[in-house]
């Protein structure tokens, strides 16, 4: 149970839709209030995704302030505040530290032509060796180089560059600046662990190199609330900002995955496979970036293709019924879960790729059902596009099993609630799957590096909860994972055979070039 007083720590979570902000009392871990505000995307264009930088700061002040009053405790015993965020993507700042244009999402695909040049070719081992990743579209390389090539005059004024738990940070402190992990999407060497001018040079953006945010560690504090910001958000100023980290990592981290011999599996927006290594050891299968130490690896085998498919569905093919649930006092994702049960016990030849927003197969790919017939009702839809998260999923878990063994799963994200989801991701990956009951878990591992920063917790997995208390074990099912394995494998087959195929699908919806234009830009 939560004291009724004593020392306070607030974790930041901003993520692609709702930024939230938690208050966690600093002795038991225990959440004490939670704020969420939606913060609104803009798609301009096919693939861009962009958001506006001020409003997801008043946002997240908003949020921090109604947490705050919420949790009954002065603002005083806040002893430290720390953010996360999406990682990847862009968020620009001119050289009077204001927002130089929209931010640019993790889920954009403007450079995905830029980034499939670069793996086709030299650049892609290269980056490989020197980074511990190939690039992608959502990568910082790859974007700085879209906006190099198509938008000069504002690649010109880039004062600074960042991520986007970074520009919470700056807003809260102003202090410009980033943390390891973030600091490891595209421009640090991967044995050192720090910036390294070749990285920048290849990807021909030299020029960048003076305008990359220092790192610091995690764990440090790098500033403290400015008067403006404990006016906006409701904390006193001088309470201590601590760097924060990757949300991803953060997320491991909450849910008590953070560390060799387990895999964290986050089943949110992106589709996230991680473990720690003490050594780094790259393969294209996986991003080998900076852990939360010195000395420690992340290897992450990620796509953009996991619960933001579910979300679509509910969208495009519940709205109806999602807004009759609410009314009802129910929720469409009980209904749903409902449905799932329902379709599961019986066959069905439905199969759904969740690549609405990519996949691990290239820039070009798509989604789709397939093996779809008149007789097929929502229950199958739903049954094939959870399954399809899934099937995802193990494609990077068995990456991470043959790199480095985990042996056992940690599963977090908003639709591991369910716990026939854990027995679906069980009986998929065929290992033992551990659901911890966390809330906010992203949010939860800010809070512990802030905690480090304070001076409460001796590393950032010193972690006061009982885990164990709070854990549900799903071992798989033998017979339902030799079904499941008959699936799978025709999953990945047609993937296979879709692959030559995904690109004439996307020139038909594509627009014409323009004169002149050229969507590879600075590739050359």
């Amino acid at each position: 149970m939560p004291s009724l007083n004593g020392p306070i720590l607030i974790g930041i979570d901003s993520g692609l839709t709702v930024t939230k902000a938690v208050v966690f009392d600093a002795a038991t871990g225990a959440a004490l209030a939670i704020a969420r505000r939606r913060v609104p995307q803009s798609i301009p264009a096919p693939g861009h995704i962009e958001r506006d930088m001020d409003g997801l700061w008043a946002a997240s002040a908003a949020a921090i302030r109604e947490a705050l009053s919420a949790c009954g405790r002065p603002a005083g015993d806040v002893l430290a505040v720390a953010a996360t965020a999406h990682g990847d993507g862009i968020y620009l700042l001119d050289a009077a530290a204001r927002p130089l244009g929209p931010a640019i999402v993790s889920l954009d695909t403007r450079a995905a032509a830029l980034a499939d040049h670069w793996n086709d070719g030299a650049v892609a081992d290269a980056a490989l060796s020197l980074t511990g990743q190939r690039p992608h579209a959502s990568a910082p390389s790859a974007l700085l180089a879209w906006i190099k090539a198509h938008q000069p005059e504002r690649y010109a004024r880039i004062g600074h560059f960042f991520a986007a738990k970074d520009w919470l940070t700056f807003c809260l402190s102003g202090t410009i600046g980033t943390d390891r992990t973030e600091a490891s999407t595209s421009f640090t060497r991967v044995d050192t662990q720090d910036y390294d001018d070749a990285a920048f040079a290849l990807f021909g953006l030299e020029d960048m190199a003076t305008r990359r945010p220092a790192a610091a560690g995690s764990v440090e504090i790098v500033g403290r609330v400015t008067a403006q910001a404990a006016r906006a958000c409701g904390l006193l100023e001088g309470t201590p900002v601590v760097a924060g980290l990757h949300d991803v990592t953060a997320s491991a981290l909450g849910i008590g995955g953070y560390g060799t011999g387990v895999a964290a599996v986050i089943a949110g927006t992106y589709s996230i496979n991680e473990t720690v290594s003490t050594v780094p050891k790259v393969d294209p299968r996986w991003f080998c970036r900076n852990g939360i130490l010195p000395g420690e690896w992340n290897a992450m085998s990620i796509s953009p293709a996991s619960t933001a498919n579910y979300d679509w569905f509910i969208d495009q093919l519940c709205a109806a019924d999602s807004a009759a649930a609410i009314s009802a006092g129910d929720s469409i994702h009980a209904r749903l879960a409902v449905e799932f049960d329902r379709a599961r016990a019986r066959p069905s030849s439905v199969l759904f790729h969740p690549y609405l927003f990519g996949s691990p197969f290239g820039g070009a790919s798509s989604a789709g059902f397939y093996g779809l017939n008149a007789w097929h009702e929502r229950a199958d839809l739903v049954r094939a596009v959870l399954e399809g998260i899934a099937f995802n999923h193990r494609i990077h878990v068995e990456a991470l099993v043959d790199g480095f063994q985990p042996t056992s799963v940690r599963l977090t994200g908003g639709i591991s609630r369910n716990p026939a989801i854990a027995g679906l991701f069980a009986d998929v990956l065929g290992l033992p799957v551990t659901a911890t009951a966390t809330e906010e878990a992203a949010a939860w591992g800010a809070a512990l590096c802030a905690g480090v920063g304070a001076g409460v917790y001796a590393s950032p997995t010193a972690d006061p909860r009982d885990l164990k208390a709070i854990e549900t074990v799903t071992q798989p099912d033998p017979e339902a994972q030799a079904a499941y394995e008959e699936r799978y494998q025709l999953f990945c087959e047609i993937a296979r055979t879709m692959q030559p195929l995904w690109p004439k699908l996307r020139a038909l919806g594509a627009p014409p070039l323009q004169p002149g234009s050229d969507e590879q830009g600075a590739a050359r």
